[in-house]
């Protein structure tokens, strides 16, 4: 089974001596981040921040940073047990297409460990503590600057909750959140996330959208909002399907909706139609830096926890990170889900160097001219793959996961002038190789970086990579012994 709670998982690595306390003061400010960021990369072991400077909690970090610990989090063997689960539960129909893939997930409904079930405020821990109006201070939760040119200081997991107002159809999503002052902070939902659509709905009715951000929830539910689910698939149905057991809600104090109750923090508030702020720049997952644009501010009106909550949060940027067990574990995951809409796929790989969205590599039983062609234009037109901007199609006697082997086939076996397909489409909003945004050309991706000589007009012109402050950098090298590490 899965771990009820974040604590309980992090006491569990800490008797494994998987977990690093970290008791010396560190700064939120660019020290944390190069700390985790170096951890992460030498696949290192989680680490408990036990006394941040400006904070009174606790700082989970680098918790998911590898497969067998994300594995152990979710009560897994690794992720193929879950994919073995999922192509079981839906045999032997194997329905077609989309609608196929939803009512496969709908199959879920009738397992009676699955559904989110409710408990009273009394039975929920995260609302043994619950400040509101003047008494919300945002300052004291551990967010991170953790990047040199970073637009302000970030929450990097905290769970959004909201819900169409049209259909109350419930989302879970994960976004960053800019600490904007101490009752405010930016919502970053892109262009094609479920939680973006929920606020137009209630700007265009004129209304104020309720929303509920969780930290420290139980690991199926963190991991549940990082998965790409169709919007009318409930993320806590996902999460009870993911852990074998059903995940416990409370109602929130202040607006209409759930969190777990298990959760360390919650922040709840109304986003008031037309409230923006400039948000970023942010060192994003894609390894450069994002553009300050304009998005949401949501005021916090109420904040509950735990009598001695602890937050978690992650380091994104350059690759490999946190993102990568995530990614991977969704990649395993979801592909019975992608072989009921495209049933010629035997496997695939989605690279972390190319933020799993770049590229594909997908093999098929080749069995007729252009079936390679044919597949490719399926996966952009199935769900969030839409977003794939390079997809390596190859034979099935090739390991997708075996990128030298794929390299090999890629470099050897095509004719670009005949086999090389070149198409435009959607990008995702983060995407900084596109000449204009949410939209550009796909397959044949030079990856170099572009020159205003060479049509790139965006305005900043091309971001700069993500690279450490250097007298931060020496700070922590000196530091480092001091750190336990």
């Amino acid at each position: 089974m899965a771990y009820d709670d974040l604590r309980s998982f992090l006491r569990a690595l800490d008797r494994e001596g998987d977990l690093k306390r970290i008791k010396a003061e560190v700064d939120p400010h660019l020290e944390i981040g190069e700390i985790v960021d170096r951890v992460q990369k030498a696949k290192g072991p989680a680490l408990l921040f036990e006394n941040v400077k400006g904070s009174s909690m606790p700082l989970a970090m680098n918790v998911f940073g590898t497969e067998r610990r994300l594995a152990k989090a979710l009560g897994l063997k690794g992720p193929d047990d879950i994919s073995e689960k999922i192509a079981g539960l839906l045999k032997p129909e194997l329905p077609q297409g989309f609608t196929g893939f939803r009512d496969a997930f709908g199959k879920l409904a009738s397992m009676a460990h699955v559904p989110p079930r409710h408990v009273k405020p009394g039975d929920a821990p995260v609302q043994e503590v619950v400040l509101t109006g003047d008494d919300v201070d945002l300052d004291d939760l551990p967010a991170l600057f953790t990047w040199p040119q970073d637009g302000g200081s970030f929450f990097n997991l905290g769970l959004t909750h909201t819900k169409d107002p049209d259909s109350g159809i419930r989302n879970l999503g994960l976004y960053r959140l800019q600490r904007h002052d101490r009752r405010t902070i930016g919502m970053h939902w892109q262009i094609h996330k479920d939680s973006r659509n929920h606020a137009a709905v209630a700007a265009k009715r004129g209304e104020r959208l309720p929303v509920a951000i969780a930290f420290g929830c139980p690991p199926a539910v963190t991991y549940a909002a990082t998965a790409p689910l169709p919007g009318d698939i409930d993320e806590y149905l996902f999460a009870g399907f993911v852990a074998g057991e059903r995940v416990r809600m409370v109602d929130c104090k202040t607006v209409p909706l759930q969190v777990p109750a298990d959760a360390e923090v919650v922040l709840e508030g109304w986003l008031e139609p037309g409230e923006m702020l400039p948000e970023g720049p942010f060192g994003d997952h894609t390894g450069f830096y994002t553009p300050q644009e304009p998005f949401p501010a949501l005021k916090i009106d109420c904040v509950t926890m735990r009598r001695r909550p602890i937050l978690q949060s992650i380091v994104v940027g350059r690759p490999p990170t946190e993102d990568g067990p995530l990614g991977k574990f969704t990649e395993r995951f979801f592909l019975p889900l992608l072989k009921i809409i495209i049933p010629d796929i035997v496997d695939y790989d989605l690279p972390e160097a190319g933020g799993f969205h770049n590229c594909v590599i997908v093999s098929i039983d080749k069995k007729y001219p252009k079936h390679a062609q044919k597949t490719m234009h399926a996966i952009w037109g199935a769900h969030m793959m839409s977003l794939t901007k390079l997809i390596i199609v190859v034979d099935a006697d090739c390991d997708v996961h075996d990128y030298q082997e794929v390299a090999w086939r890629a470099f050897g076996n095509v004719d670009y002038s005949r086999d090389l397909t070149v198409v435009e489409g959607p990008v995702d909003h983060l995407d900084h190789a596109s000449y204009q945004q949410f939209w550009g050309g796909k397959a044949g991706i030079d990856a170099t970086r572009k020159l205003p000589e060479e049509g790139y007009t965006r305005d900043g012109g091309w971001p700069e990579m993500v690279s450490s402050d250097p007298a931060t950098a020496e700070l922590v090298s000196r530091r480092w012994k001091e750190y336990g590490l």
